[in-house]
């Protein structure tokens, strides 16, 4: 049952990280710091003081950054891969301390980097669609909604892992119908 848990709090972390890289590096730093999420020994330095330090600085930086609208561009150029990378270490990080190390990296590669790729897409499409509708004047909202999402799902995710990931199939099966099964347009 605890590799269970672990498996679903690093999932529900790496969707957040889809949503913001940052949030959820710093969130789970604070978790580990006071005891409420066990990392692995071997990337225990997410509960570091310096590791604290740099995500809340990092988190700070690219929520302002979303804001802007230059750097927003930036930032959804390498918020992908910056995403994947930050939910295979969060999802490895959460996975139970005796697993063997091939099947926690397997997991978190496939798992961890997968679920955070998939969210990622989605927030660069909800973005996307943000600036062709409101030419970009939408973005600050769909950027706050992002990091509000992320942390609640970070936070989620470490207290109730099973909610976190029932919320997360919910989300991947509202999006999937809005986008799998939009009518077309009607022709005159």
């Amino acid at each position: 049952m605890e590799t269970l848990l672990s498996v679903l709090i690093g999932l529900g972390l790496s969707a957040a990280c889809g949503f913001r890289v940052f949030v959820p590096m710093l969130i789970a730093s604070l978790a580990a710091r006071s005891g409420h999420l066990q990392i692995w020994s071997g990337l225990d330095w997410i509960g570091s003081t310096p590791a604290l330090i740099a995500f809340a600085v990092a988190t700070a930086l690219e929520i302002a950054g979303y804001y802007i609208p230059w750097v927003d561009h930036l930032l959804d150029a390498i918020a992908t891969p910056t995403a994947v990378v930050a939910g295979v270490i969060l999802t490895a990080g959460a996975l139970t301390q005796g697993m063997d190390p091939f099947l926690r990296w397997t997991l978190a590669f496939v798992a961890g980097g997968g679920t955070a790729a998939v969210f990622q897409g989605v927030t660069a499409s909800v973005r996307g669609l943000s600036t062709v509708t409101t030419g970009g004047l939408g973005n600050p909202v769909v950027a706050t909604v992002e990091a509000g999402g992320s942390a609640l799902l970070s936070v989620v995710a470490i207290v109730l892992p099973v909610v976190a990931v029932c919320a997360i199939v919910l989300l991947l099966a509202f999006v999937s119908r809005r986008l799998l099964f939009r009518r077309a347009p009607a022709r005159a």
